[in-house]
């Protein structure tokens, strides 16, 4: 790996601090205002099928969704993945990610922990959105397990600088959260095409539940993808943010979230530090002056 890599330290003093006022944070660490922006230009986004804020609304949960047989339930101030909750309805039956069945009394209690707080920045009371749920690319039926992969951006002054790709397993339990054991592999930016991978600690080449090789794998729509990333600069104005993309079956590249504190991982995965690239996009952003000069920049550089 290369030894410019950038540490948490310098990645909150140097990048965090200074290129994200604390007024923008609001739409990163709220996930119904950003869905609100982002609709507002033209970002793709998973559809909203409803909003719990009172108990009330928890109470009457599978009526409020009868006509839905497959949803996610996500707290609006969630961070990390927590407190997210993916079902499908088969009659009064629930079935989660992992293939567990789990019964409405105990998504109800789920639902009221969301609402207390449970898993929001600062443990705040908190409200839930219900989005449609991602089916995503069959180009990803080998390589993840039972959950949907997602794509990390990491966006320096509206330019993307470093992206992966993470994998669900059945250690991370269908969930594409490298922490809980799900696989980061890197993307080259310029062809779009995975590259090598890494598990908690260890380099893998294959998926550990497929014995797929993780490696060479076009992503689809990479092009779009990237331009989301732009699009999330312009509407969030947070200089060094974390887009995180999923690719629908139907709808093709749909934007999750952003983060204004992205990890640093993504290293890893890429096996290359962060440092030099965000060095080089300060030297030359002034000379990029529309969306396709970073496009062109981008995948000519990284």
């Amino acid at each position: 790996m290369s030894k410019r890599v950038l540490g948490i330290n310098a990645r909150n003093i140097l990048y965090i601090n200074q290129f994200n006022r604390r007024s923008f944070y609001p739409i990163a660490d709220d996930k119904l205002l950003f869905k609100q922006r982002a609709i507002e230009h033209d970002v793709p986004v998973p559809e909203l099928l409803a909003t719990i804020d009172t108990y009330g609304g928890v109470k009457r949960f599978d009526n409020v969704l009868a006509d839905h047989d497959s949803f996610v339930l996500k707290p609006a101030h969630g961070a990390g993945g927590e407190g997210v909750m993916v079902l499908d309805r088969t009659g009064t039956e629930f079935t989660r990610s992992n293939g567990t069945i789990i019964s409405a009394e105990d998504i109800r209690f789920h639902l009221s922990n969301m609402l207390a707080g449970l898993f929001s920045l600062g443990g705040l009371r908190d409200n839930i959105l219900v989005e449609r749920k991602v089916v995503f690319d069959d180009c990803f039926t080998d390589i993840a397990w039972q959950g949907v992969p997602d794509v990390r951006l990491i966006v320096f002054l509206g330019v993307p600088v470093m992206a992966m790709i993470r994998l669900p397993t059945s250690s991370s339990n269908g969930r594409a959260n490298l922490h809980q054991g799900a696989i980061g592999a890197g993307i080259h930016i310029g062809t779009g095409k995975t590259t090598t991978g890494v598990q908690g600690t260890s380099f893998v080449d294959l998926h550990p539940d497929t014995e797929e090789t993780i490696s060479n794998i076009q992503i689809p729509s990479w092009e779009e993808i990237l331009r989301l990333g732009i699009k999330c600069f312009h509407l969030s104005q947070l200089g060094y943010l974390g887009v995180d993309v999923v690719l629908d079956k139907e709808r093709g590249p749909l934007v999750l979230e952003i983060n204004a504190r992205p990890g640093l991982a993504i290293q890893i995965a890429n096996r290359t530090g962060l440092q030099q690239r965000l060095d080089s996009v300060e030297q030359i952003r002034d000379s990029l002056k529309s969306d396709d000069d970073v496009l062109q920049y981008v995948q000519e550089q990284f």
